[in-house]
């Protein structure tokens, strides 16, 4: 049995919104879990709104998550090209189908003739919706004038669909008007554009945002106009600000990147995505195999829901502490562009025991990435409060005594060194906090860090000692 052919379509006018890489995980779930194809469609007929530089972000941010295509843009495919504003002639000799078989016309009125029309009805009601009254519908001749081409809407019964989500959809055709198929200029609308590409792709499931329910009686009737087969449907529900309104910019991070920047994994943020709208009993936490693996749309909502950052952040934090969730390489190799902005070149093998230290604690890669600075640098960036505070005259015979102390050590092992350490505090009739404090900025730079028998076992007994030694001159004033 062939499986499911689907494809993830946007439109390239920006990054890659939050909502639509919830749509592609979807579409690419259903591919990889019955043995589909996913296929990347860039819809860039609007060519006021699309760039080639939102393309290679939308492509960018794909990758990234890990939503591999097996057709479309930089991969190719049977039905090139993947680009709308490469198909005009499939969309024309569409056009040319359906006006020849009465179910299209071409509209000649102008628009200055539809807002006089507009303005005249909202005169006599105020409420009314315009709706184009059908002017050219029977028209004949050809005038030498720009038109555009609508599709002639049925005008009793009704326009049904089955969906995946929300079952059995009715819309009275009474309803509708006759939408226009393509502009004056010869490029085609959404609905003409779509409806054409994925019969011509094969594409047998179209899974998209609750948005596009709206469109989706028009292109119905496109389907059976042409005479093809509807492919099975399936809207989404919608991701909300927490008021309720259509998520933005305005309300939170909206674009993959982003969630990028901030130092999320690409797993965290599938992970809630695949969350939002969809569950699988009271399971949060999913490693991307088991969404492959359990991924259905009978358990797809139809209600909205409401984005929260708060548990976004939370399910980015569970990613990073679990060894299952994020391996020690793949942590290592996500965090590294993080230390490299700080001007660190991190050496893996140092960092691979560094990353234990961090990963219990660090809500994200960036976050990890300061924690674990200190200990890529020659000398620690000494922070001014703590270094005032710490690293003072009283300090320095508290520090000489501890590089002897812990230097003497016959194992450098975190258990003896704490031993030893805690010792000496007791033997010279000290307090913890009058040693421990120094020696974390002698060895960090910071007041907060890792334990600090952990932090000389990752550094090794030449580093700490150095470290020491260096404390020591900075605290004497040298």
């Amino acid at each position: 049995m062939v499986g499911p052919r689907v494809r993830f379509a946007p439109s390239p006018s920006g990054y890659l919104h939050i909502g639509g890489a919830r749509t592609a995980l979807f579409n690419w779930l259903w591919a990889r879990r019955h043995g589909g194809k996913f296929i990347i469609r860039i819809e860039d007929t609007d060519q006021d709104r699309s760039s080639i530089e939102s393309v290679r972000a939308i492509l960018d941010a794909l990758e990234w998550l890990g939503l591999d295509w097996d057709e479309g843009p930089e991969v190719g495919g049977p039905h090139e090209p993947y680009f709308q504003s490469e198909r005009r002639d499939a969309y024309a000799r569409a056009v040319e189908t359906l006006i020849g078989s009465g179910h299209a016309y071409r509209c000649y009125c102008s628009k200055e003739e539809l807002d006089a029309a507009r303005a005249a009805l909202k005169a006599k009601d105020a409420k009314a919706q315009f709706r184009y009254p059908g002017t050219c519908r029977d028209r004949t001749d050809r005038p030498d004038k720009p038109f555009v081409v609508r599709f002639k809407s049925p005008t009793e019964g009704a326009t049904d669909f089955s969906d995946l989500v929300f079952g059995t959809v009715s819309t009275p055709n009474a309803s509708q008007q006759d939408f226009v198929l393509v502009r004056p200029n010869g490029y085609p609308l959404y609905n003409l554009s779509c409806v054409v590409d994925d019969h011509e792709m094969g594409i047998t499931t179209v899974a998209r945002g609750r948005d596009h329910i709206g469109n989706t009686p028009q292109q119905v009737m496109l389907y059976r106009a042409f005479g093809w087969d509807v492919p099975e449907l399936a809207h989404l529900p919608m991701m909300l600000s927490a008021k309720g309104d259509k998520l933005s910019k305005r309300h939170a991070a909206v674009s993959v990147r982003e969630y990028r920047e901030r130092g999320y994994t690409p797993n965290a943020v599938l992970n809630y995505l695949a969350r939002f709208g969809w569950s699988y009993g009271d399971q949060e936490i999913f490693e991307k195999a088991e969404l492959v693996e359990l991924f259905d749309w009978k358990r797809v909502g139809k209600s909205d829901g409401k984005f929260d950052e708060n548990k976004f952040a939370d399910v980015a934090f569970e990613h990073l502490k679990e060894e299952r969730l994020t391996s020690a390489e793949h942590y290592a190799a996500w965090i590294a562009p993080f230390l490299e902005g700080a001007g660190i070149r991190p050496d893996r093998e140092l960092l691979e025991k560094a990353l234990p230290l961090v990963r219990p604690r660090a809500r994200t890669l960036a976050e990890a990435a300061n924690a674990l600075d200190f200990f890529f640098r020659e000398t620690p960036e000494l922070d001014d409060k703590a270094k005032k505070k710490f690293l003072t005259p009283e300090a320095v015979p508290y520090l000489q005594a501890l590089r002897t102390v812990l230097g003497d050590s016959p194992a450098w092992e975190e258990e003896p060194l704490e031993r030893r350490f805690r010792e000496w505090v007791e033997s010279e009739g000290l307090k913890m906090k009058q040693v421990a404090q120094p020696l974390r900025v002698a060895l960090t730079g910071r007041t907060a860090s890792p334990g600090l028998f952990e932090v000389m076992l990752v550094l090794g007994r030449d580093k700490t000692l150095e470290r020491l030694e260096g404390a020591i001159r900075v605290a004497s004033g040298g």
